[in-house]
């Protein structure tokens, strides 16, 4: 009777309002997102950190020889993707070959050479001695997770040295895109391992009673250098000292979990505080590759998008000259 059916008129009337609302929407989060793209996020600040998580692995490696790194010569640890790994990859009885050549690769990693071709190296090493060794702490799987991560940001970073400014143009490239969603990855991994590590502390009776503290650092191994015990012991052996610090360290990484979601001025506050925190770490309880990985993923955490650190003028003038 000369009546159109609804079928017919379906795809002419919702398509183009679709279409619309979808344009509308990717409008406004690129005009949103603009700002922040247009802050380049190869600094020299992204640079130390790289530095730190690599000079990290490096102690490991040089401090302990093979005979300690590696449980009957590696051989249990080259079953299945393991066997990728240099210290499996490499002919047995090699231990000593491959950790000479990991530390070359991180010595290199950490002077901030050509950040674009050693990512790649950096990261292999870094999976290699969790899947490969067998005397490890915590900082080695964080390495090796920020390393993978980093892959994104270092892959496309056009610069010679990391210690160098980034590119002065503002273009938004597919490159910087990348560049910046692989920080944010950072970020969402950095902000969970610390309330992870805050959360899950609450369900151990000595975290929740405020007394963690007065035995880790009397635990066998984890006992602070004789020349820190008199002032550890004090603080442990009173119950409002022991308390105090126990929950600080919990309140403490709280709010690092959060600290993106904070004004810039108390990220400022929660870096320092968060630093010495592993400063701490790495000196009481000696655990050097964990204070030195945490310390990286904390600068690329905390430090403002393309921040950069205040160098010697001597190695800004050979990174430029170079």
């Amino acid at each position: 009777m000369g009546l159109e059916r609804p079928a017919d008129r379906a795809p002419v009337a919702s398509g183009p309002a679709h279409g619309g609302l979808l344009d509308g929407w990717l409008a406004r989060v690129g005009r949103r997102c603009r700002p922040g793209l247009s802050v380049a996020p190869w600094s020299s600040g992204v640079g130390l950190a790289r530095t730190l998580v690599a000079a990290g692995t490096s102690a490991t490696l040089l401090v302990n020889p093979p005979a300690i790194l590696l449980a009957v010569d590696g051989v249990e640890h080259c079953t299945g993707p393991a066997a990728a790994g240099i210290w499996c990859a490499l002919p047995s009885g090699h231990g000593q070959l491959a950790r000479w050549i990991g530390i070359a690769v991180l010595i290199v990693v950490a002077s901030g050479w050509r950040p674009r071709w050693t990512a790649l190296p950096h990261w292999y090493i870094s999976w290699s001695v969790i899947a490969n060794l067998s005397a490890l702490d915590g900082g080695d799987h964080i390495t090796a997770t920020l390393t993978l991560l980093l892959l994104p940001l270092a892959l496309t970073d056009p610069r010679r040295w990391h210690w160098q400014p980034p590119p002065a143009d503002t273009r938004i490239g597919t490159g910087r895109v990348v560049a910046h969603a692989a920080l944010i990855l950072i970020w969402l991994q950095v902000a969970f391992v610390y309330l992870h590590a805050s959360i899950a502390k609450l369900d151990v009776t000595e975290w929740a009673d405020g007394t963690a503290m007065f035995y880790w650092l009397r635990t066998p191994g984890y006992e602070p250098p004789s020349l820190l015990r008199p002032l550890t012991e004090a603080v442990t052996g009173s119950a409002a000292g022991v308390t105090l610090f126990t929950w600080s360290v919990l309140v403490l990484e709280f709010a690092l979990a959060l600290a993106r979601l904070l004004p810039p001025g108390l990220r400022r506050v929660l870096l320092v505080a968060g630093l010495a925190f592993h400063i701490g770490i790495a000196v009481v309880l000696e655990l050097v590759t964990f204070g030195f990985a945490m310390s990286g993923a904390l600068l690329l955490y905390l430090s403002p998008v393309g921040h950069q650190v205040r160098l010697p003028a001597i190695t800004v003038a050979r990174a430029r000259s170079t």
